[in-house]
Formats: structure tokens, sequence, C-alpha cells
């Protein structure tokens, strides 16, 4: 651990300077004498005493070395180590961390380049192997966690990867857990935030789209002028088998086109003595139609006797 071991050596040097300072500052104020000792020497412990306490937040934890040597994880709260000898080269945050991280210019499995930024969310389990088994855990999960998006994009094609962010996501999150595993880190979860295509690739993305849409609806309203003829030549069948139900429904229509009020309705006169109307039966043509539809009975029984 660079930093780690950086910050240690700061910190150990920059005990040693307080206290010598302190003892020589002692020394020429108080001259010489069994005094001026007893008097450095009690200044003394108190600038030890000060310089060993440490207060750590509850969220944090810190390690201690011992002579360079690994003595344990102290916190949270007040401890106290022993300066010079002991040193807390680095301060660990056990809560979730949020690492945003993104992938560019990735191949996925059909060939297409994508640029993809993601967020992952990790905690510290287990500082001690945070601290014993990884230089630096946090830009070691960054750089895991880019490798990992990196490979789970290149097993899958486009699509998938546009549509299925979740399951992307997910299993992004469990290549980061298996690597980060013995470091003492949990990887929580993956939420892919962005996935950014060429842009002739968009453009022709959508006309195929675009192309697609009007296919359906073409097809629809071929469908639903199919759907009508076959409902109006039922109706037709309906209406030629009751010629009843067509002025009805004649007079029906007329009705409608006079609810509105903005409609001239004129009547026509015809040689029928029914309503004078622009439709294929007046009274005397149901008449008729009624009279031969009954002859045309009679003579149907009459054959089948």
């Amino acid at each position: 651990m660079a930093n780690a071991d950086s910050k240690s050596t700061n910190s150990f040097l920059i005990d040693i300077a307080i206290i010598l300072v302190v003892s020589i500052l002692s020394v020429i104020l108080g001259g010489g004498g069994i005094l001026a000792l007893a008097i450095n020497a009690v200044v003394v412990a108190v600038i030890v005493f000060i310089l060993s306490i440490r207060v750590i937040a509850q969220w944090d934890r810190m390690p201690v070395l011992r002579l360079g040597k690994y003595e344990g994880i102290i916190g949270p709260g007040l401890a106290f180590v022993i300066p010079i000898i002991d040193s807390t080269p680095m301060t660990i945050d056990t809560r979730v961390i949020t690492t945003p991280f993104k992938a560019e210019k990735t191949l996925t499995k059909d060939n297409v380049p994508v640029d993809v930024e993601a967020i992952l969310f990790w905690q510290v389990v287990d500082s001690e192997s945070a601290v014993l088994t990884v230089q630096s855990y946090y830009n070691s999960i960054l750089l895991a966690s880019q490798t990992a998006m990196r490979d789970i994009i290149g097993k899958n094609e486009l699509s998938t990867v546009l549509a299925g962010r979740d399951i992307i996501g997910e299993d992004i999150q469990q290549l980061i857990e298996e690597r980060v595993k013995e470091w003492g880190i949990k990887a929580i979860s993956v939420e892919i935030r962005d996935v950014t295509i060429p842009t002739d690739l968009q453009t022709a993305m959508a006309r195929v789209a675009t192309s697609d849409r009007e296919k359906q609806a073409r097809v629809i309203l071929a469908e639903s002028e199919s759907l009508a003829a076959d409902k109006m030549l039922e109706a037709a069948q309906k209406y030629e088998r009751d010629p009843y139900a067509m002025q009805l429904r004649a007079l029906n229509m007329m009705y409608e086109i006079s609810l509105s009020g903005k409609n001239l309705m004129v009547f026509v006169p015809t040689e029928t003595k029914g309503f004078s109307i622009p439709m294929p039966y007046g009274v005397t043509g149901i008449q008729e139609t009624v009279k031969k539809q009954g002859k045309q009975s009679s003579k149907k029984n009459a054959n089948e006797k």
C-alpha cells in the first residue's frame, strides 16, 4: 500500500519531530538540573499521551502496525496507540460506497462498439482482508469493475445490452463479487446508467423502428378493413332477409344525421308510397318483397311435398 506506507512514514516523522522540539524547548527554557529534566519528562509524557489518542467515527476502522507488524483493527470510539512504535496507515470506511465507472469503445458480441456507464454499490465487510490482501482496495475494485463490465458486454449482443440492463447489471455484479471476495469487499449491486452507441447506428436503428411501426400500422389497417367488410356483408345478409330491418336502419340513420342540427334534409318524391328517403325499399316495396318471399316459400313447400 504505497499511499498507506507514505502516510505511516509521515506520521512517524511528525511524532519524532514534535517530541524533539518540545524536549529541546523544555531544556532551553528550564535550564540545567534535575528540575529541568523532570519538567522535560513531564512535557514529553503529556505530548506522547496526546499523540497516542485516536478518535474513530462509528463507520471507520483503523489498522494498527507495531514496528511494521500488523497488530489488529481499532475502532470505533476512543483508542490509544503508542507514538513512533505504532502507526495507523489508513482509515477504512465500512459504509456502502458508490463508485461510478465506465467502459469506452467496448465491442459487443455482434461487434458493435458501445460506451457504457454504470454505478457500483459496494462495502468493506472484512477490514483485515482489505488491508492485508490488496494494495489499494478502492483502486483495485474500480479496475475490477471495468474489466468485468467489458467481459460481460463482450458476451452479449447489442439488443441484449440495450433491453436487458437489469440482467447485464446482475451479471457484472456477480463477476465482480467473484473477483473481490478475497479482499474483504462485497459488491452489492451494479446499475447501468447509460449506453451510448455510434450516431450512424442510432440513425439506422431509428429507421428500422420507423419501418416496423409503419408495417404494423398497415397490417392493422388491412385487418380492420377486412373485419369491417365481413361485418357489413353479414349485416347486408340480415337486411336482405328482413326488409323491415333495412327500413328501420334507414330511419335511424336519418335521425342520427338530424341530431347535429347543421344538416339539411330534403325529401324527394318517389314513385313508391313509402317515406321518400334514399333507400331501396318503400312501404310498397316492402309489401311486394314480403309477398314475393311468401310465394317462394309456398312454392318450396309444395316441391318438398
